[in-house]
């Protein structure tokens, strides 16, 4: 009957270098997660981050903005068009912009979208809620040098 303590060993090995052997991936592992972070590239410990030993400063210059930030303080101006050529305007309809488009919208008192206009090339086309051209106005030589 074989010895529990040798149980899945060949011949000739013997159970006192298992712990060795154990020893040696422990510090193998323990070096391999101490190196990765210097090997990505990420401090150990960043600056103004109060978690990570940092100094807890309120000032926005040393913070690294997010995308959130970001998104809500373009730094582009926003679009503004000359909608003065759009000539025609549903009655009674409430006139929308949307310049980075170059689209108007119309939509009802009720809240409802009554269509759009939108230019195209030499002229500015009208449609319906449904987005079905009803209406097509040519601009002048004069407008399109404007």
């Amino acid at each position: 009957m074989a010895n529990p303590a040798t149980r899945g060993l060949n011949k000739g090995e013997s159970t006192h270098m298992m712990p060795v052997f154990r020893k040696k991936w422990k510090i193998l592992f323990g070096l391999c997660a101490l190196a990765l972070p210097l090997m990505a590239g990420v401090p150990a410990h960043a600056d103004g981050d109060p978690l990570n030993g940092g100094d807890d400063d309120d000032t926005d210059a040393h913070r690294a903005s997010s995308m959130h930030n970001l998104a809500g303080k373009l730094p582009l101006p926003r679009a503004h068009k000359d909608f003065s050529k759009y000539r025609f305007v549903p009655p009674g309809d409430r006139v929308v912009e949307q310049a980075d488009t170059n689209r108007l919208l119309f939509w009802t008192k009720g809240g409802q979208p009554d269509g759009y206009a939108q230019r195209r090339g030499s002229s500015v086309i009208y449609y319906n809620a449904q987005g079905q051209a009803v209406r097509v106005q040519r601009l002048t030589a004069q407008e399109m040098n404007d």
